[in-house]
């Protein structure tokens, strides 16, 4: 095994085989170490989050290093048939690569069982492998822009369908009528790691097949009360909370606040929990009525706060104050020349469905409560709070402004051995600009020299965190947010510590960015592997 640093709370396990990482994937879930939060197998890495104050990377490095890889134990896991139309675009294509005839695919295709070793890209994206299917194929020279639902595609060892419409660079062998995501199942995902697979040809077979049972539905109490009538809402206005931990099984990454420290005191200048649901407002522009007495307090990225009362009456409000909103006050957001996202709270909480243990809308997966629209009302929770309301909350750091230069500390690794030296000096020396193309998935960063590779070769898809600085072929480099995909197939040169998270998801188009290097890239050994860092 090699121990590679993510962040000062994560490190990769890379591994020989996808055999071994699905053996060591086992043995982390049959005897947990305790401190470690969530793992994200991937083809030949395992991307290990953990709780620093409840077991240091040194302790893990000799932990995980003891466990038995070297056989995988077979485990009676659910069986899932999946009927297949073997019509895909690519069918003539992937048997001449590998020199046999497009029957001699499907036979392969349909006579082998496959087992899920792993899921992301997207919810519902199972990585199937199987041991006598031998159709191993290249992805293809260039990605199509959109792949169907329920394409089922080959690429390298594995074989997957595609669970939602999407760009891909797989090969399409078929089509299936099944759908391997529903939100409203009580299983969204069809198969998960571990499930084992069977493809029928759908011309061929009688075989009858069921679906996971919908979840029964929950009345929500949403929409019973217009307490807060939505009147514009910017260019985009989000429930947002602190996103949803442990759901990686699905391919479903945490998603939550851009700037969860923003989201905390928003909270508590409303008297609510620290970590209740609250309003992500990007770029201002956010209005609503007030139908009965609310108190309110909007955060994050600085901007005009106007509220008309009934009466006509104009007056302004400061940001981190807490507002009382008379029934029947208009309270509008101008837009923030700091920072980009506003946050609005409201005491007692917004009355929303949680969806997967969370009420964040996830702009990839497209999981969570949808995104506000003109003309929805919002109903507030009536539950009792005795939590006091703070009255000294402040910004824990000073937005930017599209003119600052902006200083990250990062931490080398996991691929930074995959980057020339200069590309790594470029990391430290040169100014990355924020272009418009980014959001809250990712940062799209532009240099005047892109980062060159030391290694061509092709990286099996991986885990990635939030503040991973992934790097596509062209060398200009991505900022991973917090609606990132689960696993990536380029190389990240290094990650933003978790400290200057919220402050990354608050710095605007045309900024620019300095990262800092908190030390020298080097694998994690279990006697030596802490950092020395100075907070900024």
């Amino acid at each position: 095994m090699r121990f590679l640093p993510v962040n000062l709370s994560a490190l990769m396990v890379e591994l020989q085989s996808l055999e071994q990482t699905m053996a060591l994937t086992d043995s982390l879930h049959e005897t947990p170490i305790k401190g470690v939060e969530e793992i994200t197998p991937a083809a030949r890495t395992i991307l290990v989050r953990y709780n620093p104050v409840i077991v240091d990377a040194k302790n893990l490095v000799r932990q995980i290093s003891a466990r038995d890889i070297s056989k995988i134990t077979p485990k009676l896991s659910k069986l899932v048939v999946i009927p297949v139309h073997y019509t895909g675009e690519d069918l003539a294509e992937v048997a001449e690569i590998l020199g046999i005839s497009t029957d001699e695919v499907i036979r392969r295709h349909t006579e082998n069982e496959y087992q899920v070793a792993f899921s992301g890209f997207a919810p519902g994206f199972g990585y199937m492998v199987s041991r006598g299917a031998n159709l191993h194929v290249p992805r293809r020279q260039s990605p199509r822009v959109r792949i169907p639902a329920g394409s089922v595609a080959l690429a390298g060892e594995f074989s997957s369908v595609y669970p939602q419409a999407s760009p891909g660079g797989w090969q399409l062998i078929g089509v299936t009528d099944i759908a391997m995501w529903d939100i409203n199942r009580a299983e969204p995902a069809l198969v998960q790691a571990g499930s084992r697979v069977n493809f029928i040809d759908a011309a061929k077979s009688t075989v009858s097949y069921s679906l996971p049972e919908k979840a029964k539905e929950t009345v929500s109490s949403q929409g019973q009360a217009n307490d807060f009538a939505v009147l514009a809402t910017g260019l985009q206005t989000l429930f947002q909370d602190l996103g949803r931990i442990g759901q990686s099984a699905l391919g479903i990454s945490e998603s939550g606040a851009m700037d969860k420290s923003a989201l905390r005191s928003a909270n508590r200048l409303v008297g609510n929990a620290s970590d209740e649901t609250v309003l992500e407002i990007t770029q201002g522009g956010f209005k609503a009525q007030a139908n009965k007495d609310l108190v309110v307090a909007i955060t994050g990225a600085p901007c005009a706060i106007e509220i008309t009362t009934e009466n006509e009456e104009h007056y302004e409000a400061d940001v981190y104050q807490t507002i009382h909103l008379a029934k029947g006050d208009v309270i509008k957001l101008g837009r923030p020349n700091k920072g980009v996202r506003s946050y609005l709270a409201v005491r007692g909480g917004f009355n929303v469905e949680p969806v997967l243990s969370s009420r964040s809308f996830d702009t990839l997966a497209q999981v969570g409560p949808l995104p506000l629209m003109v003309g929805q009302v919002l109903a507030i929770n009536n539950k009792a709070t005795s939590q006091a309301i703070s009255v000294s909350e402040t910004p824990i750091f000073d937005y930017p402004s599209a003119d600052d230069v902006v200083v990250l500390d990062v931490i080398l690794g996991p691929r930074t051995d995959w980057f020339t030296q200069q590309a790594i000096e470029r990391l430290t020396n040169q100014l990355w600009q924020v272009t418009a193309a980014s959001n809250r998935i990712g940062l799209r960063l532009l240099g005047e020299h892109p980062f060159e590779r030391e290694i061509q070769q092709e990286l099996p898809s991986e885990g990635t965190c939030i503040g991973a600085i992934q790097v596509p072929a062209n060398g200009q480099p991505v900022l991973f947010l917090n609606d990132h995909p689960l696993t990536g197939g380029y190389p990240v040169i290094g990650t933003v510590c978790e400290y200057h998270l919220s402050l990354a998801g608050q710095i605007p188009v045309n900024a620019q960015i300095r990262f800092n290097p908190l030390g020298e890239f080097k694998e994690l050994q279990g006697s030596d592997c802490t950092y020395e860092y100075e907070q900024q």
